[in-house]
């Protein structure tokens, strides 16, 4: 499988992939029962791995303010739990 680059796209489709794979966590963690088939990633490590990189794609003052290092550090922590 060829590793995921973010730069490959453009920051728009950036941060809509963000925020899916955040609401994928919010479902993973809810309504999806930790089901990891449900993940854009296919599993946890892959999916909060994904996260990181995209987060970390953008400079400093254009990171998106709907969602935090912090953030994804904590789903990350009630998803491996």
């Amino acid at each position: 499988m060829k590793k995921f680059n973010p730069m490959d796209y453009d920051p728009k489709f950036r941060y809509m992939l963000l925020d899916r794979l955040r609401s994928d966590c919010e479902y993973f963690l809810g309504n999806g029962h930790k089901n990891e088939k449900d993940l854009w990633g296919l599993n946890v490590p892959d999916h909060i791995s994904a996260m990181k990189v995209l987060w970390h794609s953008f400079p400093d003052d254009e990171k998106p303010e709907w969602l935090t290092i912090e953030q994804i550090q904590k789903y990350e922590q009630l998803m491996a739990a």
